[in-house]
């Protein structure tokens, strides 16, 4: 039986962990949670994720949420097939969960917020972005990636020359936040 995926398409975490499965080359069934109809609110839905949130992932009766503990688990399971994304050497595997933390707690907060300001936030309650927040956030945003900048220069990726699940992590917000003209990692040589 095929892994199966419930989540929705714009949602970032639903991309992060749509992104791994196919890195790692696992075939997989979508099935799309209409959060515009509060399909995650669902009894069925809360059975399987209490929070009320995508994605969870099926995988043959396991059920499994929360983005990241799901494209982690993904990345063990199928370690020797497709891009290697977590190293199994102890250095490296310390190296990949320092640049898992970087990404959780200097990254996704900043990035997070600007995105559901700037793109999310009209959307779901019809307030327009507030111009000045997303800004501040930018700026923000940017101190960080100045420090990014600094360890890029030193090495390819986050955790050192081979890309992660760590680096694949970024890419949600930094595609969003670059269709809404965000200049963030163009203007960091090493970032870009």
């Amino acid at each position: 039986m095929a892994l199966t995926l419930y989540g929705y398409p714009r949602s970032t975490c639903t991309q992060h962990v749509a992104m791994t499965l196919h890195e790692k080359g696992v075939p997989f069934k979508f099935v799309l949670v209409d959060l515009g109809k509060g399909e995650h609110k669902s009894p069925g839905f809360l059975d399987k994720m209490p929070f009320g949130q995508v994605p969870y992932i099926d995988d043959d009766g396991f059920i499994l949420y929360e983005s990241r503990a799901i494209a982690n688990y993904l990345a063990e399971k199928y370690a020797d097939q497709g891009t290697p994304l977590i190293p199994k050497d102890l250095k490296a595997k310390a190296l990949f969960e320092q640049a898992a933390s970087i990404e959780a707690f200097n990254y996704n907060p900043s990035a997070s917020k600007a995105v559901f300001d700037k793109i999310f936030k009209q959307q779901l309650t019809g307030v327009p972005a507030d111009e000045a927040l997303f800004e501040s956030l930018m700026a923000e945003l940017g101190k960080k990636l100045d420090v990014y900048d600094q360890i890029l220069s030193k090495q390819k990726y986050l955790a050192g020359d081979q890309v992660t699940l760590a680096d694949l992590s970024h890419l949600p917000y930094a595609e969003l936040l670059s269709q809404v003209g965000a200049k963030v990692f163009e203007e960091r040589p090493n970032v870009s």
